[in-house]
């Protein structure tokens, strides 16, 4: 802790992945998007898996990930329950 500068922010390590697919909205109001990335560095490199995110995204688009071994549920079909 010798070497922190008050006011100073330190960043988590995290792991590139690419968008390779959007699934669809997900969501109480649909304000998540569900997509699947493909891990580009690290641990569980060329892993494809499924993540929650919110904000506006694109095929090819480069998401920072904290953590590649937490998967998202798959979309339910349809209506409340989430089956």
């Amino acid at each position: 802790m010798a070497d922190e500068v008050k006011g100073s922010v330190t960043f988590s390590d995290a792991v590139p992945g690419s968008i390779e697919e959007i699934v669809g909205r997900t969501g109480t109001r649909g304000e998540a998007v569900q997509v699947r990335v493909k891990v580009l560095e690290g641990r569980d490199q060329n892993k494809v898996i499924r993540r929650n995110v919110r904000g506006p995204v694109q095929l090819g688009d480069i998401l920072m990930l904290r953590e590649t071994e937490i998967e998202a549920r798959p979309l339910g079909k349809g209506g409340r329950g989430g089956r």
